[in-house]
């Protein structure tokens, strides 16, 4: 394929590249634009996204006529990657998870009325919103089919029970899409629904403390104690659950990777900027070999990176899965950005241990990206699965 951008992706980039510059990490310095949760506060966040909206740099990846863009997903990997070269970067612009991931799929599979009522006031950046599917053991994890939340069906309403955790954003969100058992049908017990915060019937039992910074909304255990839904308010046919996270699983595993290039590119810009000023025995840091080698691997990692989660994006595009493709993106750049900061750090000394910079932050961030959306390892059992069954056509060139 041709890595040469589109002229619109291009320009888009260079535009969401200078407000970048501009005005988001500008902010970075000042703790008083930090929440307690080490994100940006509402207070600044709110100009800023006016701002993207004013500017036409908001919602890219939605279609025009769900509130956005409608860049393809090739086109904004190179715009994702610019956003996140500020820590603070993709809620900026309504492209941060789990929103992204949600408004996705909304446009994907809900009836126009749904997207009325679930979808609009997302893109319009009105609420977030939050994507409940993970359990505490033995409910569902990377594999959903042992999910152990129920949803009954009581008239034209389901009556939902049960417990989830590790749910991004769930403090904040206004808008829930719900993973339920339906039936014990292998392929087609589960089923995907909609429902409002004020919805009586569930509630947070805890705001799980984690290591690293958090999304706005944290990560949070739930219990669902008789949530009522209407059946209204079911998306996709009923057993259709699973098939649902597919779709919406494989892209929005993809934009991390282009948001995480865009941390690890923001971790070499520091060390690099350090490296070539700091004088040590009679020449700069980037003049010895050692710290060469150490920033040529991780600009090649990068690349890497970039180039996997391009041929997947196209892939993507044309109506595949790509589960392969995504898998290996996402093994790369999540092991990528955890080289990167590192590297970075060492090579800051203990100016990159101290929150003089934001390498700190970003290295405890980053420890996340081989667990979530599914860890490393199962990344790697797909890939398994794909040679077992393929052979020497894993390789192809199609």
């Amino acid at each position: 394929m041709d890595f040469t951008l589109s002229p619109e992706a291009e320009e888009m980039r260079l535009r969401i590249k200078a407000f970048v510059d501009t005005h988001i990490i500008p902010l970075e310095a000042d703790r008083s634009n930090y929440d307690e949760h080490e994100n940006i506060a509402e207070e600044p966040l709110g100009p800023l996204k006016a701002m993207a909206k004013k500017e036409g740099i908001w919602s890219l990846s939605l279609p025009v006529e769900d509130g956005g863009l409608g860049f393809s997903v090739v086109d904004i990997a190179p715009c994702y990657e610019e956003m996140n070269r500020s820590i603070f970067g993709p809620v900026c612009f309504n492209a941060s998870a789990p929103d992204d991931g949600n408004m996705r799929i909304l446009s994907q599979v809900a009836r126009p009325d749904q997207k009325d009522k679930w979808l609009r006031p997302i893109a319009n950046g009105d609420v977030r919103s939050s994507f409940i599917m993970t359990e505490p053991m033995p409910g569902a994890g990377s594999d959903p089919s042992v999910m152990r939340t129920t949803a009954v069906k009581h008239g034209d309403k389901w009556i939902v029970h049960g417990t989830k955790w590790f749910i991004t954003g769930a403090a904040v969100a206004k808008h829930f899409i719900l993973l339920a058992r339906t039936s014990d049908d292998a392929r087609r017990g589960l089923t995907a629904f909609m429902f409002h915060a004020d919805q009586p019937g569930w509630r947070i039992t805890r705001r799980i403390p984690i290591m690293g910074p958090e999304e706005h909304g944290g990560h949070c255990e739930l219990e669902f104690d008789g949530l009522e839904i209407p059946d209204e308010d079911r998306l996709m046919a009923v057993g259709e659950g699973l098939k649902l996270t597919q779709i919406r699983l494989g892209t929005a595993r993809l934009t991390h990777c282009m948001r995480w290039l865009g941390l690890s590119r923001r971790a070499m810009e520091i060390a690099r900027d350090y490296v070539v000023q700091r004088v040590s025995f009679g020449e700069t840091l980037a003049s010895h070999e050692g710290v060469q080698w150490m920033l040529g691997d991780v600009a090649m990692a990068i690349e890497v990176g970039r180039l996997l989660t391009m041929r997947a994006a196209r892939r993507l595009d044309e109506g595949d899965f790509a589960r392969k493709e995504v898998s290996m993106a996402k093994i790369q750049v999540a092991d990528t950005l955890h080289q990167a900061v590192d590297t970075a750090i060492q090579l800051n000394g203990a100016r990159g241990y101290s929150k003089d910079t934001v390498l700190e932050w970003i290295y405890r961030y980053a420890r996340q990206a081989r667990l979530v959306d599914g860890a490393s390892e199962v990344h790697k059992m797909v890939l398994a699965r794909n040679y077992l069954n393929e052979g020497n056509d894993f390789w192809s060139w199609r």
